[in-house]
Formats: structure tokens, C-alpha cells, sequence
């Protein structure tokens, strides 16, 4: 494990106010290093939930992969073994943090592809408010490429989760969650948070937070690691159509309203009284 780093008390402060916060140096450069070394084993051996998420004409190409880490050492040592674990459960304000799943988002140099505004929580399969998603870059991350956020939009509207290209209801049916609102057109309604990010940096982020962000530059290469966690309160929403991403036999094994207690989301902290102690610095 890497030296430990410290969570200031303004992070988890800005974190729960506003459902998204900056973490700089969250990452040793060893764990930098080992992470793209995940990466890129990921991308030469992509798996059956990978997806090309691009348009055939775009110039780059925009991959997603997600629920490797069990098969790529580097990743489980990422989502285990680093500071993530105990950060996750300081920013869930949580006792336990378990693995809920990776989520790999590679934008190769000169993709337009954007990824639009949308919400986590309604693509997956899980309630509760205690959990965290860190977007953790390997390459330098420019502010007009990096993933912004609407300030507080985490704190309780469920928006209607569509698919990116063609805008489809393929989740909760039409009608049955708020539509969208329209961010972009109305800056002094929906304040924005955007970081330009090193290597080691990350952005933390609650999975109802809206978010969204843009393509890369020709000569920038976007490849990030999202490493998300659940907290105390969650549990397992069973829904009668395919999550994103999809859990296969998993409802055969938990209840509807069940703890994510589980294999497939191990418990990778739990705090004591020495780590609540814990100093912070501000």
C-alpha cells in the first residue's frame, strides 16, 4: 500500500454538499504505473461487456469495458489494496466499503465522441445513498476534456436514463422519472464543477451526481479507470430489464432489498475506532 494519504476535511465537506470533489496525489505514481499497466491488459483482452461507444465515423474510438478487475491482478490491486477502500467509506461517510464494479473509459486521441449529460444510479442495480464512483485518469486529463459535474444534482431527482446515441428509454419506462433538464443553456441555474487532472489525481463523485463530458484533442489520449464503492445503507434493486452494467444470477442469490453482501462486491474496509481517529488535514 502506498503512503497513506490523508482526506482533508474540506474534501468530504465539498464532497457531500456538492456530490462531486478533487482529489490530487490520491494515487502513488507506482499505482499510477500499475494502473495503466490494467489498462492496457484490458484493452488487448476486452470483455463480453465491452462496447465501442463511438460513432464509425469518428476519428478516434471511445471503449468501455466493465467488471474485469476479478481477472486483471492490477485492477483488484487498485480496487483493494490502494487508499480507495478507506476514502470510499470517508467520503460515504460509511462504516464498510464493499467493490461494486469497475468501469473502464478509453477515448483515443482525436474522439469526438462526447459522453452526455446522465445520471449512474438509475442504469444500475442498487439503492442507498452511501456510495462513491472515483474517475481516476492515467494521462494527463485537460480541463476541456476532463468530466464535469452539476454542483448538488445529487440530491434526490432521479433522471431518466437513456441510451447516449439515440436517446432511448431502454431502463425505467418513458414517463416514470423527470426528464433531463437542459444544463448547458442554463449555466446560472446548474452551477458546474470541471478539474484539469495529473496522473494520480482523481474525482470523486456520488452516483446520482450528473455528469457529463467531451471528446479529446488529436494529439491527447484519454485512458481512465472508474472504481466504484457502496456503503452501509445499500441494497439490491432487483428490476425486471438488463442493468448497466448487468449481474448475471444475481437475483437468484439476493432478495430484492437485500444487503450487497455477496462475492461479486467484497468488503475491502471496515472502520475501526483508530481509523475514525484518524488525523485530517485541512
Amino acid at each position: 500500500m502506498a503512503a497513506s494519504f490523508q482526506l482533508p476535511a474540506q474534501t468530504a465537506a465539498d464532497f457531500a454538499r456538492d456530490g462531486a470533489a478533487l482529489l490530487r496525489g490520491v494515487l502513488s505514481p507506482d499505482e499510477v504505473q500499475r494502473l495503466a499497466r490494467g489498462i492496457e491488459h484490458n484493452l488487448a483482452h476486452l470483455s463480453p461487456l465491452a462496447m465501442v461507444a463511438s460513432e464509425p465515423d469518428d476519428p478516434g474510438r471511445f471503449v468501455e469495458d466493465f467488471c474485469s478487475w476479478q481477472a486483471n491482478p492490477d485492477y483488484r490491486a487498485i480496487l483493494c489494496e490502494s487508499q480507495l477502500p478507506r476514502v470510499s467509506a470517508q467520503l460515504m461517510a460509511s462504516r464498510t466499503a464493499r467493490v461494486y464494479h469497475d468501469h473502464l473509459l478509453v477515448k483515443e486521441a482525436g474522439t469526438r465522441q462526447p459522453t452526455p449529460w446522465h445520471q449512474d444510479q438509475p442504469y444500475y442495480n442498487v439503492s442507498g445513498r452511501q456510495n462513491v464512483s472515483f474517475w481516476i485518469p492515467v494521462d494527463p486529463v485537460p480541463q476541456q476534456s476532463t468530466l464535469r459535474f452539476v454542483a448538488g444534482s445529487h440530491a434526490g431527482t432521479w433522471y431518466m436514463p437513456r441510451t447516449f446515441r439515440d436517446s432511448q428509454a431502454r431502463w425505467f419506462p418513458d414517463g416514470t422519472l423527470a426528464e433531463l433538464p437542459a444544463i448547458d443553456a442554463h449555466p446560472d441555474q446548474y452551477r458546474q464543477l470541471a478539474w484539469a487532472l495529473e496522473p494520480g489525481d482523481a474525482v470523486a463523485f456520488n452516483m446520482l451526481t450528473l455528469h457529463a463530458s467531451s471528446g479529446v484533442g488529436a494529439g491527447t489520449r484519454r485512458r481512465v479507470f472508474s472504481a466504484r464503492y457502496l456503503g452501509d445503507d445499500a441494497r439490491h434493486a432487483v428490476r425486471p430489464w438488463r442493468t448497466s452494467p448487468p449481474f448475471a444470477g444475481l437475483a437468484e442469490r439476493l432478495a430484492d432489498g437485500a444487503p450487497m453482501v455477496d462475492e461479486l462486491f467484497p468488503q475491502v474496509w471496515e472502520q475501526t475506532e483508530a481509523a475514525a481517529a484518524e488525523p485530517q488535514r485541512s
